[in-house]
Order: structure tokens, then C-alpha cells, then sequence
């Protein structure tokens, strides 16, 4: 494995990077390559830290599986449910027509965040933003297509669900997420993304092009770019050894009543997502060489991640 990834930084130069591999008898492991600090030459550790990106839907996705197991809210609910008492909700797109499952499976038809909101970021990326705001930034906008009817991949569908989990819970997501997963599946390496300080993140490299704050993604141990309005769309720093057996558990049905197994596995084209892939509930299921793999991308400017997991092999790298 620290070979092949080698080999991969080698042809692609990226500064460092961790891979994880978890294995069918429950073992697992992880393996650097590089420089966690490019400037300084700092090696890459195996423990290390890195933004997950968008594979932090996942731990809101199974919130939410949880939380239909136990009855308080159902797939097929209309988000109106929760929402209709909200003075904004009547400005949001399809809103009468949207439920739960259309958030999990990105088939609402409610768009990327506005385009003013993706200005005043890239203008100042270092303010505090709640995210509210980035639901707010598609109010009064035309929908995609009917709810239902197709996949548009956006982070609004899951801060949406992250604040359904939250009334729903009556507590907060982040506290939920890990009493319930990051605790009993021993994920000590998994922390929210609630701040631009976090202590054992790695710094980023976006490329000079990035418009959220040029191409180092940390100054003085700070995020140039705030993290906090990601929430759960994006919401956590990790591990890859971590995400590794993170995502063993979600797609053997260990992080949720495994009845509900076959609902996350029910697909839809997502073709925004790479040749023939398919999108369940917070997994994107594509063909490979090993049979049907079972996977998650992440991006945060800086970032990059992938999981997948292999069920005929019951391998998740």
C-alpha cells in the first residue's frame, strides 16, 4: 500500500498524503507519503489529520438512518413537516414537495449555494458564516427540476437534513454524531469542523487558481477559508484510517439499524458524479474491476478524499 501511494505522488506531485485500509477481520491500518507541511518539510504522519470534505455527509446520513430506526421521523416525511412554521420555508424551492429521502438522495431539484453567497466568500473567506446562510442563499430561486425526478448533487440538501436531525434529536448534530458513532466505533481521530482553528489538521494546498484564499489553505494555524458554514455538508477533519473503518461500518449496516440497508443501497443516476455512477443514501455506488464499490468523495479547497468500500472483498480503502 505505501508503495502504490508513493507511485501515486510520485506521477502526481501532490505535497502528502494518508491512506487507510480497513479489512475484513476487523484489523486495519494506515500509510504516509510526503510532507504534512510543505514549506517546513515536515513528513506526513499516519495519524494525521485532513478535511474530509463532503464524506462528513455520511455521519449526518446515518444520524438521520438512526433516527428513522427509532421511529421519530420516516424517509418518504415531507420536509414541510418540520419546516412549515418557518418564515423562510415558503421561499425555498419545491418546498412543499421535498422529503427526507430526496435530501439523502440529492433529488430535491434545489440548486448550489447562490452565486452572491459563493462571491462574498471567495471575497472574504475568513468571516464567520452560519449554515443558515448558505440555505438562505437559494431562496427565491427557480428549482433544478421537479423534486424527485432527477439527481443535482448540493450541500443545501444535507444542511437541511443536519437541522431536521437537530429538532428531531433535540440536541446538536456534532453531540449526537459522537455519542453515537464516533465514541462507540472508537473514531478518535474524527473531529468537527466547527472552528478555523483545529488542532492536528495538516495544511492545505489549493493551487494559486483557488478563489477561496489562494493556494495555502492555513496561516498561523488558522483556515484561510472558515469552515463552519459547511456543517453537514462537509463537517469534519479525519483520519483515513478512521474513515476507512468509518465507512466499513456504514455500508455493512453496523452505523444504523442494518434493515434500512437496503434503502441506502436504492440508487439513482448521478451521472455529475463520475461514468455510470449511481447515488443511494450517502453513497455513490459505481462499478470497478473488484464488482460494485460503495464510495464518498470529499473536497475542501486544500483537500481532497475518497472512500470506498468493497463488498465482495468486505475491504474498505
Amino acid at each position: 500500500i505505501q508503495k502504490a501511494l508513493q507511485e501515486f505522488r510520485d506521477e502526481s506531485k501532490f505535497p502528502g498524503a494518508v491512506a487507510g485500509v480497513y479489512f475484513a477481520d476487523g484489523s486495519s491500518l494506515a500509510v504516509a507519503v510526503g510532507f504534512a507541511d510543505r514549506d517546513a518539510k515536515t513528513p506526513m504522519r499516519e495519524s494525521d489529520l485532513l478535511h474530509a470534505g463532503s464524506v462528513g455527509k455520511t455521519f449526518f446520513a446515518a444520524l438521520v438512518l438512526q433516527l428513522v430506526a427509532e421511529n421519530r421521523l420516516k424517509l418518504d416525511d415531507r420536509i414541510a413537516r418540520y419546516f412549515d412554521k418557518e418564515e423562510w420555508f415558503s421561499r425555498l424551492p419545491n418546498n412543499k414537495a421535498i422529503t427526507i429521502r430526496m435530501l439523502l438522495n440529492h433529488t430535491s431539484g434545489l440548486s448550489p449555494f447562490g452565486s452572491e453567497f459563493m462571491q462574498e466568500l471567495a471575497k472574504s473567506p475568513g468571516k464567520e458564516r452560519s449554515p443558515f446562510e448558505g440555505i438562505k442563499s437559494i431562496l427565491d430561486s427557480k428549482p433544478l427540476h421537479a423534486a424527485g425526478t432527477k439527481f443535482s448533487y448540493t450541500d443545501v440538501n444535507y444542511l437541511l437534513l443536519g437541522f431536521i436531525a437537530e429538532k428531531v434529536a433535540g440536541k446538536k448534530a456534532y453531540d449526537e454524531i459522537k455519542r453515537r458513532f464516533l465514541k462507540p466505533l472508537k473514531l478518535r481521530r474524527t473531529i468537527p469542523a466547527d472552528s478555523p482553528v483545529i488542532p492536528g489538521l495538516v495544511p492545505g494546498y489549493a493551487g494559486a487558481g483557488n478563489p477561496f484564499g489562494g493556494d495555502q489553505m492555513m496561516k498561523d494555524g488558522r483556515l484561510v477559508l472558515d469552515p463552519r458554514f459547511g456543517w453537514a455538508g462537509n463537517g469534519f477533519v479525519s483520519n483515513a484510517e478512521d474513515l476507512a473503518r468509518w465507512y466499513a461500518a456504514y455500508c455493512e449496516g453496523r452505523a444504523f439499524d442494518s434493515k434500512l440497508l437496503p434503502e441506502v443501497l436504492t440508487t439513482v443516476d448521478a451521472p455529475g458524479v463520475g461514468q455510470g455512477a449511481r447515488y443511494g443514501l450517502g453513497v455513490v455506488i459505481q462499478d470497478t474491476p473488484l464488482g460494485a464499490a460503495y464510495g464518498h468523495g470529499g473536497f475542501f479547497p486544500g483537500y481532497v478524499t475518497w472512500v470506498r468500500y468493497y463488498p465482495k472483498k468486505r475491504i474498505a480503502v
